[in-house]
């Protein structure tokens, strides 16, 4: 097991990113899904804790088989996929990973946002946690990300937003911007395979790192677009991009579960590492045998997606939206 704590710092309030984090969930998803391969949304469905709260529990399964190496597509079944379970209990979610063909596999995300800098050394102080956990700062702006992520329009260092006048984040943004809040992470992989576990466990937290980091930068470049969503527009938003997303994939039906009335804690168990709670990261190529490649100082490559600002065409995507685009990264 190797767990590690990251730190992303945003310039938005927690309450801002509340809108912010389901939007860009839903349109990174579907940006990086292709006919066969990407993000299918299982369940989307409120949910109770007797802990937490009214949250909101999902369901999805991540089709991986054509991003894994050729020596790993002739031993695992033709249709392979991670599930992915989260709970959302806002500002505290809880993301898992699991995988049937790899029953010792597993990853488990516990995150909690406030509105500062990073600073807050005991935000985890409940959880069991190693003394000698490694604290990863993560800089949207200045850190180095693959090249082939990168996009001009989601570059940070020249990005500034119409409609927030934020940005053109220069060195040392963080102690210095208003509004800063902070996206607070820990990280558990489990890859218990004798002679694999520590390289293994090693590259997913290289993978998820760079997942952390992609995500966060399009969450603040595509600020412009969901700034002024209300929770149930980008909730109608969220539902129109999943059935857009599924039908994108293709060899499955869209088998969206979105009910109206939350579910009794009793009907959906919590994760097993925290009893009725539960722990996010988009989880896109981890399973991949890792290439070198160029990085540059910036973002990837979108899709365009129904204008936020419009509110008669919001969630109306076009036909071709589904079909033509290609993808790519977590």
């Amino acid at each position: 097991m190797l767990m590690k704590e990251y730190r992303i710092c945003m310039p938005l309030s927690v309450e801002e990113y509340r809108i912010g984090q389901l939007y860009m969930i839903s349109k990174h998803s579907h940006e990086q899904s292709e006919r066969g391969e990407g993000v299918e949304v299982v369940q989307n469905e409120p949910y109770e804790d007797p802990e937490h709260g009214s949250g909101q529990f999902t369901e999805k399964r991540i089709y991986l088989n054509n991003k894994l190496p050729s020596w790993a597509r002739a031993v695992v079944p033709k249709i392979f996929y991670v599930t992915e379970k989260a709970w959302n209990y806002y500002p505290y979610t809880i993301t898992e990973y699991t995988c049937s063909f790899l029953p010792k596999f597993s990853i488990h995300i516990e995150t909690k946002y406030e509105d500062n800098k990073g600073s807050n050394n005991d935000i985890f102080c409940s959880e069991p946690k190693d003394e000698e956990t490694e604290v990863c700062f993560v800089d949207i702006v200045y850190d180095e990300i693959p090249e082939r992520h990168y996009k001009e329009s989601e570059d940070l260092h020249y990005f500034k937003s119409k409609k927030t006048n934020r940005g053109l984040l220069q060195e040392g943004w963080i102690n210095s911007q208003e509004p800063i809040m902070c996206s607070y992470k820990l990280v558990t992989v489990k890859f218990e395979v004798w002679g694999l576990q520590t390289r293994v466990e090693q590259f997913v937290h290289k993978v998820i790192r760079d997942v952390l980091l992609l995500g966060h930068r399009q969450a603040f470049a595509w600020v412009d677009e969901w700034i002024d969503m209300t929770m149930e527009e980008v909730r109608e938003y969220e539902r129109a991009t999943q059935e857009a997303t599924n039908l994108k994939i293709g060899s499955f039906p869209p088998a969206i579960s979105i009910s109206e009335t939350p579910l009794p804690s009793s009907a959906r168990s919590g994760p097993s590492s925290a009893p009725t709670t539960p722990l996010s990261t988009e989880a896109p190529e981890f399973l991949s045998v890792p290439k070198e490649r160029p990085r540059k100082k910036s973002a990837p490559e979108t899709l365009t997606l129904p204008d936020p600002g419009r509110r008669d065409s919001l969630f109306k995507l076009p036909s071709f939206f589904s079909w033509n685009s290609s993808p790519q990264p977590e």
